[in-house]
Formats: structure tokens, C-alpha cells, sequence
């Protein structure tokens, strides 16, 4: 696999800010949704377990973006030490098509496989 052109490393570097901030509104108005249920609240017992459900799943949502987040952090780093689109693993390049995809990807297609299997 070749190394990323200049062009691509642009272009990705663009895709990757525009994820952050995409990502950072995402949390931002998350925020509300995952808070505690109060559960003192005047309402029925199937209201509070649809709240409650509304609420785990609203978590899950956050860790999701959060940890998404963490990887595109990750990824404006690597661009600034010049090491963005090596597999984190193997140190081989991690191909175009793929960081097209996921620009946060930290692995090579075969090494992410791997790690997959694995769990």
C-alpha cells in the first residue's frame, strides 16, 4: 500500500475537523438527555422505565461519540507528528479508501480484522 499523497492527507485532515466539531455538537446536546432520572418524579411506572431506558441508551450514545471523539483527537495528532495513515500495529500504511471511510481508523484493514476475531 502506498503512503497518502498530500491531496489526501488535506483532504482527510478536513474530513477529520469537520467530524470533531460535528462530534462536539453531538455531545454538547446529548448532554441533557443522559442525565439521572429522577425518580421521585410524579409519573407512572412505565414512564419511568421508558425514561430510564431513554436514558441508558443516551449514555451509550455519549461513550459512543466520546470514544469516537478521543480516536479523531488521536488521528489531528498523528497528522501534527507526521505519522497519520500508519497503522498503529503493524506500521504498514493504512490505505486511502479505508481512512476515507473512518479517517479516525488507528489500524490497517488487517489488523482491525484481527482484533475482531479476537473478541
Amino acid at each position: 500500500m502506498a503512503e497518502l499523497t498530500a491531496t489526501q492527507q488535506n483532504s482527510l485532515q478536513s474530513k477529520l475537523s469537520e467530524l470533531k466539531e460535528e462530534l462536539e455538537v453531538l455531545l454538547a446536546s446529548s448532554s441533557a438527555s443522559s442525565q439521572t432520572v429522577d425518580l421521585d418524579q410524579p409519573i407512572g411506572r412505565l414512564s419511568r422505565m421508558d425514561a430510564l431506558q431513554q436514558q441508558a441508551m443516551a449514555k451509550a450514545n455519549r461513550a459512543g461519540h466520546q470514544m469516537r471523539l478521543t480516536l479523531v483527537d488521536a488521528a489531528l495528532m498523528a497528522i501534527k507528528r507526521g505519522c497519520y495513515g500508519e497503522c498503529r500495529r503493524c506500521e504498514e500504511p493504512i490505505g486511502f479508501s479505508r481512512l476515507n471511510v473512518r479517517p479516525e481508523s488507528p489500524f490497517c484493514y488487517e489488523c482491525q480484522e484481527q482484533s475482531e476475531k479476537i473478541r
